[in-house]
């Protein structure tokens, strides 16, 4: 049988390392030790894998993920062999944390290190009318895997004030504490509005990676 579907970049690539990029959209994580992912990133396993929901783990949390309603379900993965996680075919990136905490949106992270630590925060002044926007703390020791839906850009927030769609944000620098832009008046509103009435702003040492999307847009039954 002959076809370029065949070709050598198509086949898995073998390497020693634990996190192992397979391609820019796919990556592929070999275990030993646990793996949290988010649910549905796996796309296909070799080996013996257990697949189960990791919960809050503390009532803290939990109550967070109760009172945010925080849409980043997660799943622990055990077992021996190698897991290949994607999203939607988008960018994938691996981050290896050493002490440092990186803040992420919910729909970026693909998976992480169980060594990682991780706590759920609430963006200062994202209300209601906002949409009520949170996102993801990993902090410690480890490795984290971020999807972009396209190629990111890395914006450096503390030369100037930095607004950013908060779908358009993947990550950004745990120092910085961003607030909400609200660009939104009665005027606007009656008007209709120009659709980017709330930017995430960022100001300070640090810096926010930004895709070239806005995400899926997501279709709500009415």
């Amino acid at each position: 049988m002959r076809s370029e579907l065949f070709a050598q970049d198509h086949f898995e690539q073998q390497s020693r390392e634990r996190w192992t990029r397979q391609s820019d959209r796919m990556l592929r994580v070999g275990l030993g030790p646990d793996v949290v992912a988010t649910k549905g990133a796996m796309v296909a396993y070799q080996g013996r894998m257990s697949f189960r929901h990791e919960g809050a783990g503390s009532i803290g949390k939990l109550m967070k993920k109760v009172l945010t309603s925080e849409d980043a379900p997660m799943m622990r993965v055990a077992g021996e062999g190698e897991v290949f996680f994607a999203r939607q075919a988008r960018h994938v990136f691996t981050v290896l944390l050493e002490g440092e905490a990186l803040s992420v949106g919910s729909a970026s992270l693909l998976a992480f290190d169980d060594t990682l630590a991780w706590d759920i925060r609430r963006v200062g002044g994202a209300g209601l009318m906002a949409g009520g926007l949170f996102n993801l703390e990993l902090s410690g020791h480890g490795v984290l895997a971020l999807c972009s839906d396209g190629p990111p850009m890395i914006l450096d927030c503390s030369g100037q004030p930095t607004f950013v769609d908060p779908q358009a944000a993947v990550a950004w620098s745990a120092n910085l504490v961003p607030g909400i832009q609200n660009d939104l008046s009665m005027g606007s509103l009656l008007r209709g509005g120009s659709g980017e009435s709330f930017q995430l702003a960022f100001s300070g040492p640090g810096f926010v990676v930004v895709q070239p999307s806005e995400g899926v847009p997501v279709v709500r039954q009415g």
